[in-house]
């Protein structure tokens, strides 16, 4: 008789062929980091060359999260339909392409449009490298392997504004996006060779030779191989789910679906906020420029912490509860942050500590988005998930600018901000507990940390 591989895979250690595939993940994620913060480093020597006002380099600044939101509504619907590792190498392609015409772009209109593109390859890999770290993650450490998942980002925002400071100072602003098509070209090979397909799509949608792809996934991780696939209903109505929008939206996954989107779009706008205005905040608030751009770096530093410490603390206690934590101390700290400008080593220590729980707030929605779907409309779940906090992240830093222009002050930006993380708890709070039961159905990324019906 054929064992349990999913259980197997949910109760067991990890192999360390399941830590190679959350890595790469990781790595998938640093390219985002990267991607976001790209246009923000060469932005000023871009407007210089091209001669753009103001506004213009704000359209530029925002095409990359267009193309990011359109990419993860769109394209993750394939995933679900024809597997995860395609579609993450097809989009690898894509952006890669973006990146290397954009260092050679001859118009402001141009470099727009190519990062419209890049941002759509994004978007895609995003969708895809956080569902396959859940999926393939022991339900132990599921909530760590997505939250390292997320922590890539941070890393490759700090790491990318490093290298864009360097290669812009030595070869000027094109050397960035050169640098950053050939590092996205260079995943490619690490995707063929670290990531197997999702165990749950094989299971779930089974396509051709679908009981050798799961046996050739099994002996990759120390399992041992299936003599047949297991029976329709041991899958859990997998099978008969179309991946599409619809679903989302039917009776057993509309309560999840509407609170998963309600949170994103609320914590983007929250972390967005806080990424692109502290920075220029601070110094309206009294420090200098410089000061100003040490606490915006402090909060990505911060950020590095935040993702890992948050998937640590799931590692015994339930996701949810963690990550609503993370949320009502995020905006306990937005209030107090302006109050800590008095001292400045005591301003850096909250700016930190801001960082660490904004991006663990984010890490915490990211792990947490993967448990609501069952394997057949994950990717979709989570694609649609994420668009909707896209929207939120172009929002927000507009929205705020406003609110700056018509009279309000750093302090009040700063509450109203808390008062968005606040929101997303309460409605975090309406999702229900997570199921404990040692069951096979329990144990998978399925029910594993929140029911969505």
């Amino acid at each position: 008789m054929s064992h349990d591989l999913r259980a197997d895979l949910d109760r067991g250690p990890m192999h360390r062929s399941q830590w190679l595939a959350v890595a790469v993940c990781v790595l998938l994620n640093m390219l985002d980091g990267f991607d976001v913060l790209v246009m923000a480093f060469t932005g000023e020597s871009v407007a210089a060359e091209f001669g753009l006002t103001g506004a213009q380099l704000g359209l530029l600044l925002s095409a990359g999260l267009v193309g990011m939101a359109a990419g993860s509504l769109l394209l993750a619907p394939f995933a679900d339909r024809f597997g995860r590792r395609p579609l993450i190498l097809g989009c690898l392609g894509l952006a890669s392409l973006g990146m290397l015409l954009a260092s050679a772009s001859g118009s402001a209109v141009e470099l727009g449009l190519l990062r419209v593109v890049t941002g759509i390859g994004i978007g895609g890999i995003l969708a895809c490298s956080n569902t396959v770290a859940a999926e393939y993650a022991s339900r132990r450490w599921r909530g760590l392997a997505v939250s390292l998942n997320s922590t890539g980002y941070a890393v490759g925002a700090t790491l990318g504004g490093v290298i864009a400071v360097v290669l812009i100072g030595a070869f000027g602003w094109r050397s960035v996006f050169l640098f950053g098509g050939a590092a996205t070209l260079f995943a490619i090979p690490l995707v063929l060779v670290g990531m197997p397909e999702s165990l749950d799509f094989l299971l779930s949608r089974r396509p051709n030779r679908a009981l050798e792809k799961v046996n050739r996934v099994a002996r990759r991780f120390g399992r041992p191989p299936l003599e047949e696939l297991p029976a329709a209903e041991s899958t859990s109505g997998r099978r008969g789910v179309v991946a599409g929008f619809r679903t989302l939206l039917g009776p057993r996954l509309r309560r999840g679906t509407l609170i998963l989107w309600a949170a994103f779009f609320l914590v983007m706008a929250g972390f967005y906020f806080v990424t692109s205005w502290t920075p220029t905040l601070l110094v309206e608030a009294g420090m200098s420029a410089t000061q100003g751009l040490t606490g915006g770096t402090l909060l990505n530093l911060g950020g590095i912490f935040g993702a890992t410490v948050l998937g640590a603390l799931a590692a015994r206690w339930s996701l949810r509860n963690v990550l609503i934590v993370y949320l009502t101390a995020t905006a306990a700290m937005l209030a107090l942050f302006l109050l800590a400008l008095g001292s400045l080593a005591a301003a850096f220590a909250a700016g930190a500590l801001i960082g660490l729980f904004v991006n663990g707030c984010v890490a915490g929605l990211y792990a947490l988005t993967p448990n609501v779907y069952d394997g057949a409309v994950r990717a979709t779940g989570v694609g649609t998930a994420i668009s909707i906090g896209r929207i939120g992240a172009i929002l927000s830093p507009t929205i705020a600018g406003a609110l700056l222009d018509s009279g309000w002050s750093p302090q009040h930006l700063y509450l109203a901000f808390g008062t968005v993380f606040i929101l997303t708890a309460l409605a975090l709070c309406l999702l229900r507990s997570e199921k404990e039961a040692d069951t096979p159905a329990a144990a998978s990324p399925v029910a594993a940390s929140t029911a969505a019906g």
